[in-house]
């Protein structure tokens, strides 16, 4: 799941970015708002973590602006404004969630998860086909209870895919999910990753539409 971060302080947002990625999420840091307004116009997000008290532009007014333009992008607003006030302007400007600095990296992995659940209408912490099991709280897959090793890429593909079961995903709309602004997938790097993945779940479990996408059937 890909991140927008947008965090004005260096050492917080550095700390966050690098808890956030070893909890398994694609994280892309921002430190103003004015340059998260932009980010938000032109590239797709999984989740946004922002704070409020940023330069160039308030993170309400980032916020006021999403959901203006009919974004239902979900978004936890980290901030340290604990007034009960500052919470409630928040969660009405269009917030799903509400968290007060100093955070626990843990708590707030697991509150990213559950607002990706929410938003794509799951109810279950765990992701099912069949007799495969993806935990993303636990960053382990089973088939039959049984533990089966995945690289980090090929796990992300594979929870992408499981998160949009029935749906056809393009290579870009799944490299946008699994790579940072940083990070430049090697051309094949996609096709390498569906290849292992079949490998090891057998070759029925991931489809290629040639020329559209990729899909795993919904079950």
């Amino acid at each position: 799941m890909r991140v927008l971060l947008v965090e004005d302080d260096p050492q917080l947002g550095d700390g966050l970015t690098v808890g956030l990625r070893q909890a398994g999420f694609v994280v892309d840091w921002l430190r103003d708002g004015a340059a998260a307004a932009h980010a938000l116009g032109v590239e797709e997000f999984d989740l946004l973590v922002l704070d409020l008290g940023l330069p160039r532009l308030a993170g309400m007014e980032v916020l006021k602006r999403l959901r203006g333009r009919g974004q239902a992008l979900p978004t936890l607003i980290l901030t340290a404004r604990d007034a009960t006030g500052d919470k409630v302007a928040g969660l009405d400007a269009g917030a799903d969630d509400y968290l007060v600095k100093p955070v626990d990296l843990d708590e707030l992995a697991a509150r990213l998860r559950a607002l990706a659940r929410r938003s794509a209408g799951r109810a279950a912490p765990v992701l099912c086909h069949g007799d495969l099991v993806l935990d993303p709280a636990a960053r382990c897959v089973t088939v039959a209870g049984v533990p089966v090793e995945l690289a980090g890429r090929e796990y992300a593909v594979l929870q992408v895919l499981l998160e949009n079961a029935g749906r056809v995903l393009t290579r870009s709309q799944i490299e946008q999910s699994i790579y940072g602004w940083r990070e430049e997938p090697d051309s094949n790097a996609l096709e390498v990753h569906i290849h292992h993945l079949r490998k090891k779940f057998g070759a029925g479990l991931i489809r290629t539409l040639r020329g559209v996408g990729y899909t795993i059937a919904k079950v």
